[in-house]
């Protein structure tokens, strides 16, 4: 049983009536019992709860911070109108900030045999997959004093999944792809190491693409145009230990490091090679294998949806270990991992030999703008004091990349916002050169 507002309204009315004009046992009487019998009758002829019928529909994913809808069916099969108040819960992370109260409540009035549908509006503000709780439901009386109350377990799974934010850049990318491949006049011919179509000679063209002998079967100067190497394999590593869940800004790096990937994984598959990804600290936490171009960004973004930073010491040596296994063959490995001086050197710089001599490798790091800031500061000692440290940090991950530079590895170093079009301007560059 639920006692509503109303019933404590009428109560302290009545309290006063016997405090003021009836102070007494028959005062109190006169005033308690005519209210009693109400509340009972009300609870009788409310609706019950526990034969209320209720279904699920709507989104199973979205991306994060966009909206999504959960729409709830309560059907009343009972002989009695149903008044209620209903509340679908949710964990807090899966309501927009500051609608945490208001959004998953809802007023109901169900005639006898007949359904309603509701609306629970979500927009979730982490990652990773948000469960419906309960939903409860008070059943109040014709008088509103007095109701029924009740839960039914309703699973329902909304996924949350990255927000991709850095698909803006994309259209540009492959814009520069098309170029490098050939397919739009450029005034330099594509590049690559992929032979692809012998055309007319123009002027301004390398006369060393000019194919004499088929010049001869045609009676006009012919020459030769390239394209990048298709059916590459590009294998995406990420780190996702303790250094990933140092937070710039207001997000962890590593969802810096899954947009970066995301963007990467778009254009590698637009231009024709082969992405797998890994996550891994201790142990393996997440891939994907062997997808095809058109399955690659969905199965991306679904393995990224729940990757979360655990609080340990990357085991680099195990993450080397499952990265050769999955690249038996000449790769791109992209590493997406942290310039941290300490994990680098004891860690990371004795195995990097073992990618470089049989991979092309990139390693992305997500740098933290506010170092920026800090190194600009004066005027006051703590200001001087933060600059200086905030030097110290970057002349530190400055040597830690010369380091992993002069071991044969590709090295970029910037701000969450950068780093994806980084990652995919390198990747390019590595295509044109004829390094993949």
């Amino acid at each position: 049983m639920a006692l509503t507002g109303r019933t404590a309204l009428l109560a302290a009315a009545g309290a006063l009536v016997v405090g003021l004009l009836l102070p007494s046992w028959t005062g109190i009487a006169v005033v308690t019992l005519p209210l009693l019998v109400a509340v009972l009758v009300d609870l009788a002829l409310a609706a019950p709860v526990r034969s209320l019928v209720l279904t699920r529909e709507g989104d199973g994913s979205v991306r994060l911070g966009e909206p999504a809808e959960v729409v709830l069916t309560v059907s009343n099969p009972s002989r009695r109108t149903l008044r209620a108040r209903l509340r679908d819960a949710w964990p807090p992370s899966s309501f927009r900030p500051g609608t945490e109260l208001t959004a998953g409540r809802h007023s109901l009035r169900i005639p006898a045999g007949e359904r309603r549908r509701v609306s629970t509006s979500l927009a979730p503000t982490r990652r990773g997959d948000h469960h419906a709780q309960r939903v409860t439901i008070r059943s109040l009386g014709p008088l509103g004093l007095a109701g029924r109350q009740g839960s039914h377990h309703l699973p329902w799974t909304l996924r949350a999944l990255p927000p991709f934010s850095s698909r803006k850049h994309l259209p540009s990318r492959l814009a520069r792809l098309r170029e490098l491949d050939g397919r739009t006049s450029v005034l330099t011919r594509g590049q690559g190491t992929e032979f692809d179509s012998l055309r007319e000679y123009l002027p301004g063209d390398d006369v060393r693409s000019i194919d004499w002998r088929a010049s001869a079967r045609r009676n006009t100067v012919a020459v030769r145009t390239w394209r990048p190497e298709r059916d590459r394999h590009i294998l995406i590593v990420l780190d996702t230990g303790r250094t990933s869940a140092g937070r710039v800004g207001d997000a962890p790096r590593l969802d810096a490091a899954l947009d970066a990937a995301l963007l990467l994984a778009a254009l590698a598959t637009k231009a024709g090679d082969r992405v797998d990804l890994l996550a891994h600290d201790l142990r393996r936490r997440g891939a994907v294998l062997g997808r095809s171009a058109g399955e690659v960004l969905p199965a991306f973004t679904n393995a990224m949806a729940g990757l979360q930073p655990a609080l340990v010491e990357t085991d680099l040596r195990a993450l080397t270990a499952a990265a050769l296994r999955l690249a038996p063959h000449r790769s791109l490995i992209v590493l997406l991992t942290g310039l941290d001086a300490g994990p680098v050197e004891d860690g990371l710089l004795p195995l990097l030999p073992r990618l470089t001599e049989r991979h092309e490798v990139v390693i992305a790091a997500v740098a933290d703008p506010r170092l920026d800031v800090l190194a600009a500061g004066r005027g006051t000692p703590q200001a001087v004091y933060g600059a200086a440290a905030a030097e110290q940090t970057r002349a530190e991950r400055h040597a830690v990349a010369e380091r992993l530079t002069r071991l044969g590895a590709t090295v970029l170093d910037a701000p969450p916002a950068a780093l994806p079009p980084a990652l995919a301007d390198a990747y390019l560059a590595l295509k044109a050169a004829g390094r993949l």
